[in-house]
């Protein structure tokens, strides 16, 4: 691929700069950046598919189950308190105190599956931490390769940038062109590398959680966004006060909203932003007149580096990022959508 590259450059190179040094140093630096990003960027996807729903959803199945043994647990123990309160005698007669002898054989039953379990628990107990610890290495890790990768991108860009400048008037337009495409996709790169930092960085055991006032969020949101002149956004006035985090609402809300401004192709565009009160959640929703999406892609959505459109500034990870998002806060994410009417996204925040 990279051999593809450098052909192209040269090839819209004028045949006087194609001998100058630099355009060699040029392209040896892309040569070696281009092959490390490759390289490194499988590396990157491979540990984040990892280390995202799979460790997550083993974690979450361990925790229930070890709540469960434990509530099992406690019962045993206040069963077996119970008898020892009768203190059951050792021998009795069994055709005249069949109750009695029962009762020992339920005792020593009931003491040994305890044991058991107490056995299995500390296993699962062990277990968990062994995934807990996995999943912040590879964290870790994520971090570590996404610093690597940044810096050929930098590289790659500054000596595009160089080129474009210092040969402007000996590069023709269509060598211009490429150039630009160049830094165009080093900035799609530094997006994409970017966005798995911030997916890497959300965990979904330990977020700080206090009073947010989601009038005052939103409002901060949408003033950020680049909203087009054909979009209309509306909010239900007096949204509630949440408990969560502000940074992860706030990339929670963007996401959602700047994806229902992107895919809508309506002339007169709409997006809806509301909540209705749920018993122990408040129900959220965000609701556009868009392009829609069909049923089939509904769970492929929320998967990372998954994309409905071959969009070049789309990375695949917005999506997946507010559902991490929202599982880490304990709630729910769904969507409502139909071809050409609108989609709409509901997720669930506790009080």
């Amino acid at each position: 691929m990279n051999s593809l590259l450098k052909r192209q450059i040269r090839k819209y190179v004028p045949e006087a700069l194609a001998s100058d040094p630099k355009l060699k140093e040029f392209l040896d630096a892309v040569d070696r950046s281009y092959t490390n990003y490759d390289e490194q960027y499988v590396m990157q996807q491979r540990a984040m598919a990892i280390s995202s729903e799979e460790l997550f959803n083993a974690n979450q199945k361990l925790r229930e189950e070890a709540e469960e043994q434990r509530a099992v647990f406690k019962k045993l123990k206040h069963l077996v308190k119970t008898l020892n309160f009768y203190d059951i005698p050792e021998e009795n007669n069994k055709n005249e105190d069949r109750t009695a002898f029962d009762g020992l054989e339920l005792l020593d039953f009931i003491t040994a599956q305890a044991k058991k379990i107490i056995e299995i628990d500390t296993q699962r107990e062990k277990l968990l931490k062994e995934l807990e610890r996995q999943n912040q290495e590879l964290s870790d890790y994520a971090h570590m390769v996404s610093h690597d990768l940044k810096t050929p991108l930098r590289s790659i860009d500054a000596l595009s940038s160089w080129l474009k400048e210092d040969y402007k008037d000996s590069v023709d337009a269509e060598g211009k062109k490429c150039l630009t495409l160049i830094r165009s996709n080093v900035e799609k790169m530094d997006t994409l590398i970017s966005g798995i930092l911030e997916y890497s960085t959300i965990s979904k055991n330990q977020v700080d959680i206090y009073d947010v006032d989601l009038d005052k969020l939103l409002a901060e949101v949408i003033r950020h966004i680049n909203v087009p002149s054909h979009i209309v956004i509306v909010k239900n006035d007096n949204m509630p006060t949440v408990k969560g985090d502000k940074y992860r609402l706030q990339q929670l809300f963007q996401n959602l909203i700047v994806n229902a401004i992107k895919y809508n192709n309506k002339e007169k565009g709409l997006v809806e932003i509301g909540f209705e009160n749920a018993n122990k959640f408040w129900e959220f929703y965000v609701r556009d007149n868009g392009k829609g999406i069909d049923k089939k892609y509904f769970d492929k959505i929320f998967k990372t580096f998954e994309k409905l459109e071959t969009n070049t500034n789309a990375t695949g990870m917005g999506l997946s990022l507010v559902k991490k998002i929202v599982d880490g806060l304990g709630g729910i994410i769904w969507l409502e959508s139909e071809v050409n009417r609108g989609t709409t996204f509901y997720f669930t925040l506790k009080k």
